[in-house]
């Protein structure tokens, strides 16, 4: 039996008696990529922030792994492995496209501070991997031209792009992707396409919310549904499409 990287159960969120999330279930296996779509105003990116405690849920139990993360703290929960992205990229400023893949990795750096400082072997041969790693990634989805330019002078769907990157440096065993699709070109997209299958075949887990459809239909084993707060339907991407169910939230019942 497949071990499961994310089981929820049951999972309530209201804002001012509005319901955001109602009685939300759903399982993502270890090893897959799982796409979250819905229509704007679904629940997707509250889903998000209630699994990784930025928002505190009002009921339910969130399972990574087994264990209950359910109001740990972000950190702590970043820790044991589940990294995030925002539907907004948050960018390091005043720091090289480099320097912000590199910035990723430091919950992970082994060398001591003393080693690092004094620069010796160790902390010299940790440093030239990460970077190894960090420009393979920028190589990966076009970036690596642009590897000492300011981050922030890269165009919104390079900086898209590179925040992917980072939180694939501080080595995730469940990467949430907050619409990592917009704002980029036909080529960006194809990219991060690439990179989606990459890191899948990797053995990291991916769950990605997503408008751009043919980017879902194109990398995802299985999609979830949401609409106005509820699961309403899951299955592989040719399922979803021929869901009536599915259908109706994206465009309105049938008159």
């Amino acid at each position: 039996m497949t071990e499961l990287a994310l089981e929820i159960k049951n999972l309530w969120k209201s804002f001012g008696g509005v319901k955001a999330i109602s009685d939300v279930s759903l399982s993502v296996p270890q090893g897959s990529l799982t796409a979250v779509i819905g229509p704007n105003g679904a629940g997707k990116t509250t889903l998000f922030n209630l699994v990784t405690s930025l928002y505190p849920a009002d009921a339910g139990e969130v399972k990574f792994y087994g264990e209950s993360i359910l109001g740990l703290g972000p950190g702590e929960i970043a820790a044991r492995g589940l990294i995030r992205t925002f539907q907004t990229a948050r960018i390091f400023p005043g720091m090289s496209a480099l320097e912000n893949a590199l910035a990723g990795a430091h919950m992970h750096a082994k060398s001591a501070v003393r080693r690092q400082m004094l620069w010796l072997p160790g902390a010299r041969a940790e440093e030239h991997a990460l970077a190894a790693k960090a420009d393979a990634l920028l190589e990966l989805v076009g970036l690596e031209p642009f590897r000492n330019m300011a981050a922030t002078d890269l165009p919104m769907g390079g900086q898209k792009l590179l925040e992917v990157v980072r939180a694939l440096m501080a080595g995730p065993r469940l990467l949430l992707l907050d619409e990592p699709a917009a704002g980029l070109n036909d080529a960006e997209t194809a990219d991060l396409a690439e990179l989606l299958r990459a890191v899948r075949d990797s053995g990291i887990t991916v769950i990605v919310v997503e408008h751009n459809m043919s980017l879902v239909m194109g990398v995802a084993d299985r999609v979830i549904v949401l609409d106005a707060g509820k699961s309403v339907a899951a299955g592989t991407p040719r399922e979803m499409q021929k869901d009536k169910r599915v259908i109706a939230a994206y465009v309105g019942e049938e008159t």
